[in-house]
């Protein structure tokens, strides 16, 4: 029995899509804090002979974004050099990046994932379908901002000749941030959308894309919600396996993820950490990304999921599948396991 079963029990759980606290972070603001102190470690961990990565980890993951952006400004200051350049320096690989995201502000590090995803040859869909299905309208204006703060262009405008078509279309409306925050529950509403749902995709001879991706990605978290209970009432299907016969492509992958994080975010995101895993060779960069962007949203409920959906710890898959001081730094991002 995983969170994606029973639908009854989603209408009244808590979404991360919505929630702005960060209980349920494995990082906190450290108590005591004294950013002299961290810097002061940073520097001789970097400036000495051979980098202290030990040291390196112990800081950096151990205290909030917040903290980190303090002990940035202050290691500038004291030493005329960026934390980010001196790292970048001595560190490598994915260490080095995870270091670095690390010290990135939050908005900012989903605007880089999102330029590196849409530059170069080709771009990397998977990355973009899970950081715009995972993140609530503020994070999306966050990161928006970021955007155009780092770029001088609108993260829309760049999309619009990056992706194209249906997917492009709900991507391009997920990137407004626009999405109903309403908490209210209009159980006729719903029963409508499902109906409109099951007449575009089951019952029909050809889907109406266009149906599905004005529903899943305007309406609130708890309006889809009732959505997918009533509709699993018309079809006997539920949303998602609906969508995965109907659809194929970057487009089902991205309305399932929505289906997904509209149930439980963290169940997704615990997915996607099994299959960064799994296989042959680690996708690092995700794991790097979801480790590090949701340290301080919802990781302790990724790890709860990670556990139920695949019956072994996210730390015991982490110690197994990740060596080394880049292993280590995850392991401590992640927290000792329950």
């Amino acid at each position: 029995m995983s969170g994606w079963d029973d639908l009854e029990l989603l209408l009244d759980s808590p979404s991360s899509l919505t929630v702005t606290s960060s209980a349920r972070g494995t990082v906190k603001d450290k108590a005591n804090f004294k950013v002299e102190e961290d810097v002061s470690a940073l520097r001789k961990a970097i400036e000495g002979i051979g980098t202290t990565e030990k040291t390196l980890i112990e800081v950096l993951t151990q205290r909030s974004n917040a903290q980190r952006q303090l002990i940035a400004k202050a290691y500038e200051k004291a030493t005329g050099r960026t934390l980010v350049a001196d790292l970048e320096g001595d560190t490598h690989g994915d260490f080095e990046d995870l270091l670095v995201a690390l010290v990135t502000p939050p908005a900012v590090y989903d605007c880089h994932e999102v330029i590196r995803a849409i530059k170069g040859a080709g771009t990397t869909e998977s990355t973009l379908t899970e950081i715009f299905a995972s993140r609530s309208n503020r994070q999306m204006q966050a990161l928006s901002e970021a955007y155009l703060a780092e770029t001088g262009r609108s993260m829309i405008h760049d999309l619009q000749s990056e992706v194209s078509g249906d997917y492009g279309k709900a991507l391009l409306i997920l990137a407004e941030g626009k999405r109903d925050e309403s908490t209210n529950v209009d159980v006729a509403k719903a029963k409508a959308d499902a109906k409109a749902l099951y007449e575009a995709g089951e019952k029909k001879w050809g889907t109406d894309e266009g149906k599905f991706i004005d529903i899943l990605c305007h309406r609130s978290i708890p309006q889809l919600r009732q959505t997918l209970v009533e509709y699993k009432n018309i079809s006997k299907k539920t949303l998602q396996e609906s969508i995965e016969s109907e659809m194929s492509g970057n487009l089902e992958k991205l309305l399932v993820a929505v289906v997904k994080c509209v149930k439980t975010t963290p169940a997704y995101l615990a997915e996607r950490l099994f299959k960064s895993m799994k296989g042959a060779g680690t996708t690092e960069s995700t794991l790097t990304r979801i480790l590090v962007s949701r340290s301080e949203v919802d990781l302790l409920d990724i790890r709860a999921e990670y556990k139920k959906l695949f019956g072994c710890s996210l730390y015991s898959q982490l110690e197994s599948e990740v060596s080394g001081y880049y292993g280590d730094a995850l392991k401590h991002l992640s927290g000792q396991d329950d």
